[in-house]
């Protein structure tokens, strides 16, 4: 059986949401193929996304940035962490080569783990990298000030370009300095929208405004936040809102995509998962400002082109003062959705190293 490695970073989930639909597009043309994904995301959230089989190793490989929260980094220690990281950078990659020879693949996906594809060139594997971003143009506003960043940012460029190719998602990241890019379109896996089993599980009448701050924490606090008559507010069941005008999305007990396409707004950070999907399902975005983050302006750009969205600056998302934003959000033309066309086109570039 030919064996598909994928190694998926864990600084939240939108690595996961960008990988696990050109997986199951591509194990729709090798059905034989064996998978295994290293990622730090706990297997349940993995199971929601990939479709086919795959055995999971719980191992990250790379450590993205050192964050406060969902929003904000911490420049400091994220520069120390990859000091450490890149101190004895080549037995780190022998080491990785070693381990990666055992699993015996015969091509490695990263997304997006530089280590992954500096160990698959030492072992001999074909790899190839996927993503809208890469680590490197990431970190360097924050660490780029730091002793010894050239450096580091060197190694972390040469395992980039020394993939077979860098599937580029858009809406990307320039990426300049990547010799091997290749443009692929949007990745994203819209939910079916179950608008009237969603108002029915929940009771709700309201429209319905999802709250999703991506894959870490960053509650807010809205106990504090006004009532908006007409509004029902779904949030993670984790953050145990005691308010009768919102309600756990996961209480009705549907995938989180299929919420998300019920929704009638979605107010998140800037993040390639949740942006994708709420564009391609043709649901109207506010995001929470996050002017430091390198990806945002691409991000937002692209959505603008492509959706209804709304900034809403972070002292709003203190006081909730959100109603006239919402009502701003809902009268903007609602442009055609767009097509999510990368997961086909990635598919069909990997399933070349099976043929």
């Amino acid at each position: 059986m030919p064996h598909l490695l994928v190694d998926i970073s864990s600084h939240g989930f939108g690595h996961v949401a960008q990988t696990a639909p050109v997986v199951n597009e591509l194990c729709r043309r090798v059905p034989d193929l064996r998978v295994t994904v290293r990622c730090g995301v706990q297997e349940a959230f993995l199971a929601q996304r990939f479709e086919c089989p795959f055995a999971h190793l719980p191992l990250a490989l790379d450590f993205g940035l050192v964050m406060a929260n969902a929003v904000d980094v911490e420049a400091a220690e994220s520069a120390a962490a990859y000091r450490a990281f890149h101190a004895g950078w080549e037995q780190r990659v022998e080491r990785e080569a070693l381990a990666m020879a055992v699993l015996a693949p015969d091509l490695v996906l990263a997304n997006v783990p530089y280590l992954s594809l500096a160990a698959a060139r030492l072992a001999e594997v074909p790899a190839v990298g996927l993503c809208s971003l890469n680590w490197a143009d990431i970190a360097t506003p924050y660490c780029g000030g730091e002793a010894g960043w050239g450096e580091i940012r060197r190694q972390m460029l040469a395992a980039y370009n020394s993939a077979a190719a860098f599937l580029k998602i858009r809406p990307a990241l320039p990426m300049a300095d990547l010799a091997n890019d290749r443009e692929i379109g949007p990745v994203a896996r819209p939910g079916r929208r179950r608008r009237e089993e969603l108002a029915a599980t929940l009771g709700a009448k309201e429209r319905l405004v999802l709250v999703a701050m991506g894959g870490m924490e960053f509650r807010l606090p809205m106990e504090a936040w006004p009532r908006l008559p007409g509004v029902r507010w779904l949030v993670p069941a984790a953050w145990n809102v005691a308010r009768d005008d919102a309600s756990s999305w996961e209480a009705a007990g549907l995938p989180f995509g299929d919420v998300l396409a019920s929704c009638d707004a979605v107010l998140t950070k800037p993040g390639y998962g949740t942006f994708a999907e709420a564009a391609c399902g043709g649901v109207p975005v506010l995001y929470a400002a996050r002017r430091d983050w390198p990806e945002e302006p691409h991000l937002v750009a692209w959505l603008r082109r492509h959706g209804a969205c709304l900034e809403v600056e972070r002292p709003r998302l203190e006081t909730g003062e959100l109603g006239g934003l919402l009502k701003a959000l809902w009268n903007l033309p609602r442009p055609a959705p767009p097509m999510p066309s990368g997961a086909v086109e990635a598919a069909d570039y990997l399933a070349s190293f099976f043929a």
